[in-house]
């Protein structure tokens, strides 16, 4: 049948918790359950990051963001509390090799569709081995929003009112179908990175309708969404505080979740239609955790932690599902964490092409996973060294087998979970279990050093309230 096709689908904000085969009971993804009763559904897949560019950047070059430079959202400006921000690399590096260029190298036709986010111009997906951009610039966001006219330089505007998530999985789509006219019958890459469910929350009014009538239903309208929280520890939003989502209940958030679905079965009803399914590998994950603490909060995480923008798991944990016919057994769910750099070794072991270790460092095949088998990894890191729009203050973090450690660096205060036992974050071991906090600690430092890891200086102008900082988050 020769080297299979690979379809990897990244959804924008999506949290841990927003597909019913992860637990929402108020959002409706019934393609993606399928999906997960078709392949392997991972419970500790992690991005690299908090926030979009990052984990992108690491999930193309098998690097920490740390190693590459890219540790914050681009565009974003200097950002001052208690700290200031440290420096970041404002595109994707010309030198990186990335996956598009890899497989592109071995053969592979190679498609980015949709939110690119790594640059200018001058590092757009086709300076970084892709052969097809459609709609991917420098934004992060469709500033003019999700309906047409859409104002995006890399994709044509549609009909008034053409729903974006629709169009580019209508574009995804025709680049398949036009492979088979052409003839050219190599093997292709899609990465089909959807800009849903970011701000701005828009949906098609159909779906809203339904959802609003759901939480009327289910009694959603009648409890309290929001809770208000500590004061936001820079001095960009003085004045304005955390604001934590309680529950599942946006219901314009629950029809972005849903069209979003709609759209994966589209397109995998597109690959059976082109007969293609059963030589195309499907994997679907998402950038960051879920926007649960500013800017509308339009999601819950729970019972994991926190959101987007903070280095707590529901602001890195993410959903991961794979699909690969004649290999993964339908059903199963893997336990075992893998983050964005895995991805890298992981395709080109899929491909059953050479390893570049010299490029993907940073990551670790997860191909034995999906046959079932035990993958011995060491530690996995995060590296945050800016203060997200969310609440979140600058930190670094590592896990290991269950146990995860924080170091904030506004005031150098360790935080030490179990996982296993407490998913949610809410009990600091680091007094009960010192000697382990201290290793981790270590092996934490010795790392950043190992990356030239940039960190955040100290603000000697800082007038914000002493008590209050992000990182201080309020257990609910």
């Amino acid at each position: 049948m020769g080297a299979p096709n690979i379809i990897l689908m990244v959804a924008d904000d999506l949290g841990w918790m927003d597909l019913g085969c992860y637990g929402s009971t108020f959002y409706e993804t019934p393609c993606l359950d399928q999906m997960a009763r078709d392949g392997v559904r991972f419970t500790q897949a992690y991005a690299a990051a908090p926030v979009c560019s990052p984990s992108r950047a690491s999930l193309l070059t098998g690097q920490y963001p740390a190693r590459v430079g890219v540790t914050h959202y681009l565009g974003a400006t200097t950002e001052r509390g208690r700290l200031i921000g440290a420096p970041y690399v404002d595109h994707l590096p010309l030198e990186e090799t990335t996956i598009a260029a890899a497989l592109q190298q071995s053969g592979y036709q190679t498609w980015h569709v949709g939110k690119w986010h790594l640059g200018d111009r001058r590092y757009y997906p086709d300076a970084h081995g892709f052969m097809e951009n459609v709609g991917g610039c420098d934004w992060g966001h469709p500033h003019q929003g999700y309906f047409s006219p859409y104002g995006i330089e890399t994709l044509a505007d549609g009909p008034e009112g053409e729903y974006l998530t629709d169009r580019l999985t209508d574009e995804a789509i025709g680049l398949i179908k036009r492979r088979r006219m052409s003839g050219d019958h190599r093997p292709f890459f899609l990465y089909l990175a959807h800009y849903a469910v970011h701000t701005p929350i828009e949906a098609p009014a159909d779906l809203v309708d339904k959802y609003r009538r759901k939480a009327k239903q289910l009694g959603l309208d009648q409890l309290p969404a929001l809770e208000p929280g500590e004061a936001f520890p820079t001095e960009q939003k003085q004045g304005q505080r955390v604001m934590r989502r309680l529950v599942q209940s946006d219901v314009h958030y629950a029809a972005m979740v849903e069209n979003l679905d709609a759209n994966l079965g589209r397109l995998l009803g597109a690959l059976e239609h082109e007969e293609e399914a059963d030589n195309t590998i499907v994997i679907f994950t998402s950038d960051n955790g879920g926007l649960a603490t500013a800017e509308g909060s339009p999601t819950c995480n729970r019972p994991l932690s926190e959101g987007k923008g903070w280095m707590y798991d529901g602001g890195l944990r993410e959903p991961l599902l794979v699909k690969w016919p004649g290999v993964t057994v339908p059903g199963t769910t893997c336990d075992q964490p893998v983050t964005s750099p895995d991805f890298y070794p992981t395709l080109l072991a899929m491909a059953e092409l050479p390893l570049r270790p010299e490029q993907h460092r940073d990551g670790q095949s997860f191909v034995p996973a999906l046959y079932g088998q035990s993958v011995e990894r060491g530690p996995i890191f995060w590296h945050f060294p800016h203060y997200g729009n969310q609440g979140g203050t600058p930190a670094s973090a590592i896990r290991l087998g269950d146990f995860k450690l924080i170091e904030f660096y506004e005031d150098g205060r360790l935080e030490l979970y179990n996982l296993h036992h407490d998913i949610g974050e809410e009990t600091n071991l680091v007094t009960q279990l010192p000697a382990l906090a201290q290793a981790l600690q270590g092996r934490l430092a010795a790392w950043r050093l190992e990356m030239n890891a940039l960190s955040p200086t100290r603000n000697a102008r800082w007038q914000g309230p002493p008590k209050e900082t992000g990182g201080n988050r309020s257990m609910t």
